[in-house]
């Protein structure tokens, strides 16, 4: 074996072995999703995150990646390679593939509990096919973005923000759950399981070594290694400020905004992770998580978008700041290191690019698929849990919490729509 097919296969064995760790950060916000929702919505927020990848993969193949890394028409969008026609580089498409599923899937976690299935996967396949592409075009393949000088390595703009546009979108317009709000207060609905929203995060961070490591698209050990210290420093950071933030604001660590903390520091530098410093990925999460932990209360306190888990803060308000924060701390072209706010500039001209296209385009989806179907299920439905009215059939044995309460020769439906409105 020749050095050069020798090195071939390393890369091409590093890009599978991130492929396979994006691929099982799926697992990760099935998981992050399901504890953070009452229990009787499991079973529906499994079925999408199941059902979102595989229809993601699929439309990708046919549609999705031809526009998105086809020859460019204007740099607006790509124009060849449809269904992989005459594409050679197959690990590429399914490290991308994989990637894209992500976008598609953030939406979930925001629309959890009161959403339409039908709905929500007509939003998705918007997302893969077309709304998604598109900024990937403009960033990652040639396009406008990326020949202004636009550096996002990983994707906090086009994976996350691009994801978190669309679930801000299709929240607000969606409304909040029922019960989420009385007048002017704010009421708290609890997840029914931080050890599931713990162990969601934990896969999702080991997913980010594979996320950010693999994105240099070959085994290099100049760059690699940095890049994946980088991606362990601003999690660690997240964790720590939010920590200590909420201790501060709130007399305790709240764990939710901990574990998301976590997130936040990794949506935060993923943007940047092959183009900072060690402190400066650090400092990166650091703020990450303070920044998160106000966002969230924003969102719900005062702009009323209920989003049950955080994914519209995590993946866009810090995928903001981590697309921002290249222009800061970039070792050859930041602010702090150059004196120079050109980058800074670019970094703005994206972000708000992005969410202009992904508002439009999301917004027109939800708005036509409301005005033929509806988007929400009946406040009957939502009540009685999505589980049942979705999938007929419930994540945990109902019994073993009501124990009499159910009558093993009552219809089932009927038991559960009685008792709906405790059974959270």
């Amino acid at each position: 074996m020749t050095p050069e097919l020798l090195q071939s296969s390393i890369n091409m064995l590093w890009i599978m072995l991130g492929t396979i760790l994006v691929f099982f950060m799926h697992a990760g916000f099935a998981m992050v999703e399901s504890g953070f929702t009452r229990s009787k919505n499991t079973v529906n927020i499994l079925m999408k995150n199941f059902i979102t990848v595989s229809i993601a993969s699929l439309l990708y193949f046919v549609v999705g990646y031809a526009l998105m890394f086809g020859d460019s028409f204007n740099g607006l969008i790509g124009t060849s390679g449809f269904a992989l026609t005459g594409v050679d580089d197959i690990a590429f498409f399914v490290f991308q593939a994989v990637f894209a599923a992500t976008a598609a899937t953030i939406i979930s976690g925001a629309v959890a509990e009161r959403m339409k299935l039908s709905a929500y996967f007509v939003l998705t396949i918007a997302m893969v096919t077309v709304i998604y592409p598109v900024v990937g075009h403009w960033i990652w393949s040639g396009g406008w973005l990326a020949q202004l000088g636009f550096i996002d390595f990983a994707g906090s703009t086009v994976v996350h923000l691009t994801g978190a546009t669309g679930a801000l979108v299709a929240a607000a317009i969606l409304g909040p759950r029922i019960g989420k709000y009385t007048g002017k207060k704010v009421n708290v609905i609890p997840g029914h399981s931080i050890p599931l929203g713990a162990l969601g995060v934990f896969i999702l961070w080991l997913g980010w070594f594979g996320f950010n490591g693999a994105s240099t698209l070959a085994a290099d050990p100049a760059v690699v290694p940095s890049i994946i210290t980088n991606t362990l420093l601003a999690a660690s950071a997240g964790v720590v400020s939010t920590a200590l933030y909420t201790k501060l604001r709130y007399g305790q660590i709240d764990a939710s905004l901990t574990l998301n903390g976590a997130l936040s520091g990794l949506v935060g530098i993923t943007a940047g992770a092959a183009n900072v410093s060690l402190p400066s990925a650090i400092i990166i999460g650091f703020i990450a998580g303070i920044v998160m932990t106000e966002g969230i209360r924003l969102l719900d306190a005062k702009l009323r978008v209920d989003d049950p888990v955080g994914a519209i803060t995590v993946h866009g308000i810090i995928g903001v700041w981590g697309t921002l924060a290249v222009g800061l701390f970039d070792t050859a072209s930041g602010l702090f290191t150059t004196g120079s706010v050109s980058l800074l500039g670019i970094q703005l001209v994206g972000v708000l690019a992005v969410i202009a296209w992904v508002s439009v385009s999301t917004a027109g989806v939800v708005l036509v698929t409301k005005g033929i179907s509806g988007i929400r299920v009946s406040e009957e439905e939502e009540v009685t849990g999505l589980d049942y009215v979705e999938h007929g059939t419930s994540a945990y044995e109902v019994r073993e919490t009501y124990g009499a309460a159910f009558d093993r020769t009552e219809p089932f439906a009927q038991r559960l729509t009685e008792l709906g409105k405790s059974y959270s």
